[in-house]
């Protein structure tokens, strides 16, 4: 007689077993809920931390691009302002974003969450340090320009690494921490990081054009993009000692062929729906961030102190803090569906706000005043979709493809974020009145605001239920739906666990004959 060691809510095997002196033996280890594994506090929250906060490279690097990009024009008014330049550097870090996804989202589901990351990493450090030292052949500053430009891309290919191998690895780590508490500790982890990389962009150029001041701004920048070394540096130990998570141990498909008609068939649809959310949320956030800096030039005065300008910029990017620290406790309070339309929905209403009162906040005199309405709307935007949508990523499929599916979400919210850096200065460029009339202000808040209420309605009438165990049940539901369809989920798992497995069945199977 077989014992099916599948978890299952209807059809759950008794692991409590008496031993022949009546005590009562520990269940496999194969088969504990991940919550119930022996470990102490910190060793069930490190892996967490060490996944997950390498996202601040991400909002650092992306973040601080805004800052040089002023820099640059400053510098180069003529090489680097009236060249395709200026958006290329800007943007291309989008395109090797969504390279690095694609690829990492395969090999952190194929291969290894920790060595995908660990890779990602290194790919961090080396180009971050190169961005820093971009040279022009003979000193050419169209060659440094281009330099800078491939440099970043490769860059992107490292931060997109984060995404599939961190992220998710971060998710199911937090499988084992305490049930009521695991959303706050991803998002903590995830979006929170992303934020405070945003945050420390804006206010380390401004400290380093008051350092070096406006004579020496060819310092500013590199000292700015290569400071992006410190934070993937300061986790290569940590993820040296990482190892893989357990439910990845458990529900891997690496040593066998993945059904991709089956996975398709069950995934299609929410997947769908996941990227069009994070597109949207992309789209406007990750434009409206690098371009923050300029925004604020055009409107406080050329004649402002170029410090003064980051200053400012730096105040805007705080705003997104308090939002996404709320946004994290609220994930767990109501849910992550309800957390992502109320903030969302909110930010779109502050959003229509700011396009109708921009005539009245497009002066010098009211610059307080547009940067804490400005501030307000970034804020609910972390508070929504910046904190949950990654997380209904990372939740809503089953752990054997979760890296490649969170992978084709988060590069299509990339893939928003490039093409926003785009369409933005066009939505300006074209606006009735010319890119310095209010229209050009206006018309991005509007059109974004429209998007926001979009993806209100398809979080809160589409998106299914989030729970604190969700990633086990859905790797219970994948299972069973695989079975259902004929195909053999004892392939599934890491080499050792099916190893144990196999092990703990045969010893059930003497234990019942006996």
């Amino acid at each position: 007689m077989k014992f099916s060691l599948r978890a299952d809510k209807d059809e759950k095997v008794d692991h409590l077993q008496e031993s022949p002196d009546g005590a009562v033996a520990a269940p496999p280890a194969y088969d504990i809920p991940l919550e119930n594994l022996e470990k102490s506090r910190w060793e069930r929250s490190w892996p967490t931390i060490a996944c997950g906060a390498g996202l601040f490279s991400d909002g650092y690097l992306n973040g601080v691009i805004g800052s040089v990009n002023t820099l640059l024009k400053t510098i180069y008014p003529k090489q680097y302002a009236d060249s395709t330049a200026s958006q290329n550097v800007s943007s291309i870090a989008f395109a090797g974003t969504i390279v690095g996804q694609l690829a990492f989202g395969y090999t952190s589901d194929h291969y290894s969450r920790k060595w995908s990351l660990l890779v990602s990493t290194f790919i961090l450090i080396l180009f971050a340090a190169l961005c820093a030292g971009s040279y022009g052949y003979h000193g050419s500053i169209g060659g440094m320009f281009a330099a800078l430009t491939a440099y970043r891309f490769f860059l992107g290919i490292g931060i997109g690494g984060e995404y599939p191998a961190g992220s998710v690895a971060c998710a199911e780590s937090s499988g084992e921490l305490q049930s009521g508490h695991r959303n706050r500790w991803f998002i903590m982890f995830t979006n929170v990081m992303i934020d405070a990389g945003f945050v420390v962009a804006a206010i380390v150029p401004m400290f380093l054009v008051l350092i070096f001041t406006d004579n020496h701004l060819r310092a500013a920048w590199r000292v700015a993009l290569g400071l992006g070394v410190i934070p993937p540096l300061s986790l290569v130990w940590l993820r040296i000692k990482l190892k893989e998570p357990e439910e990845f141990n458990r529900q891997t498909m690496k040593n066998t062929r993945t059904p991709w008609m089956l996975v398709i068939r069950f995934y299609w649809y929410r997947l769908m729906l996941v990227s069009v959310i994070w597109f949207i949320y992309d789209f406007q956030s990750y434009s409206f961030g690098i371009y923050s800096s300029a925004w604020i030039d055009i409107i406080i005065g050329s004649d402002a102190p170029l410090w003064q300008t980051f200053g400012w910029n730096t105040l805007v990017n705080v705003f997104y803090l308090p939002g996404a620290i709320f946004g994290a406790f609220l994930s767990d309070w109501i849910g992550p569906r309800y957390a992502l339309a109320i903030g969302v929905f909110a930010q779109g209403v502050v959003g229509f706000i700011m396009s109708a009162a921009y005539p009245e906040l497009d002066t010098a005199k009211n610059v307080g005043g547009f940067v804490v309405v400005y501030g307000i709307f970034l804020s609910l935007g972390e508070m929504g979709p910046g904190d949950n949508i990654g997380l209904v990523a990372a939740k809503t499929s089953a752990t054997s493809i979760r890296g490649q599916y969170y992978a084709i979400a988060a590069a299509c919210g990339k893939i928003g974020a490039f093409v926003g850096t785009y369409v933005f200065p066009i939505i300006q460029k074209n606006a009735p009145g010319g890119p310095d009339g209010v229209r050009a202000g206006q018309d991005p808040f509007f059109v974004s605001s429209s998007l926001c209420m979009l993806s209100a309605f398809l979080a809160l009438f589409l998106l299914p239920h989030i729970g604190q165990d969700t990633i086990t049940e859905e790797d219970i539901k994948f299972r069973a739906y695989l079975e259902s369809k004929g195909w053999d989920t004892r392939q599934m798992g890491s080499k050792e666990y099916q190893m144990g497995n196999s092990s703990v069945g045969e010893s059930i199977d003497k234990d019942m004959e006996a």
